[in-house]
């Protein structure tokens, strides 16, 4: 090709294209630097991108996880609290039965011994009726209760696993200590309920396998939590690796990136300089 023509300027060419293609990766450096990301969107790179927007997805549905887990906390808490307080209460309800199994107590301070237990129950009946959180108890199940008694099957995990927390029957408890006044008044009948397997120790020992149900539960939903958290923040990692612009090195060559751009200039502005030479040939 002719270095003296005026119809093909190849220098002008060449520097055009080493330009563009300068200009191409000026403005990818210039998004990373703006964005923090190397894989802002599906342009820069598909299959990155859509990797990218499944983790970001998985890492919305444990955060959703999380805060269901965290509400029923709260409900197990409530119901832990009041297992606990109705447990203190038996343990003061049996001391008073040991006292009316006696058959030497008897007239007045028998009758204060029966209202004092009467009294103790109406409190185990406070605790199980207002056993509620956010509208829900796994205990509540009294006339008067302000929560809506049932089980609960909370979201553990992203993809939308559940576990299941049973309930206690508050109810058929209160109803099995509710002793009328003529089995309190009967020594012998008061002993038979405080027996290995009498009517309160059974329930007495329902209550204690309920307070370690439910205390396995608070474990889990503790334990599933700190998982959901660590598993997030190991994929917040990954996604960090795949998709985040390394800003020293698109720092770095974005300042290399503007010289060849002054430089292109230049190189072009040359280039399209030449053919003018031609014309000392005519003079």
């Amino acid at each position: 090709m002719s270095l003296t023509s005026v119809n093909t300027n190849m220098g002008a060419m060449v520097a055009l294209q080493s330009l563009e293609t300068t200009q191409q990766q000026l403005a990818v450096t210039q998004k990373q630097i703006s964005t923090g990301y190397r894989v802002a969107d599906a342009s820069d790179d598909g299959a990155a991108y859509a990797i990218a927007q499944g983790i970001r997805a998985s890492v919305g549905a444990l955060t959703s996880a999380n805060q269901q887990l965290g509400t029923v906390q709260g409900l197990l808490s409530t119901t832990q609290s009041g297992l606990n307080n109705i447990s203190t209460m038996m343990g003061s309800m049996r001391d008073v039965l040991v006292k009316l199994a006696d058959s030497s107590v008897q007239g007045n301070d028998r009758t204060n011994y029966e209202q004092q237990y009467t009294s103790m129950l109406a409190n185990v009946k406070t605790f199980v009726q207002d056993a509620d959180y956010n509208g829900q108890t796994l205990i509540g199940d009294l006339t008067g209760s302000s929560g809506t008694f049932g089980r609960v099957a909370v979201t553990r995990n992203e993809s939308g696993s559940t576990y299941g927390i049973s309930t206690f029957s508050g109810s058929a408890l209160y109803g099995s200590l509710s002793f009328t006044t003529t089995q309190l008044s009967s020594a012998s009948t008061v002993a038979a309920l405080i027996t290995a397997s009498g009517i309160f120790i059974n329930q007495q020992n329902a209550l204690g396998n309920e307070l370690n149900t439910i205390g396995s539960s608070v474990n889990y939903v503790n334990n599933q939590t700190t998982y959901n958290t660590d598993k997030i923040d190991a994929l917040n990692g990954g996604l960090g690796s795949l998709v985040d612009a390394n800003l020293a090195q698109a720092s770095a060559q974005l300042t290399a990136l503007q010289i060849r751009q002054q430089l292109g200039t230049q190189a072009l502005s040359l280039a399209n300089q030449a053919p003018q030479s031609l014309l000392s040939l005519f003079k």
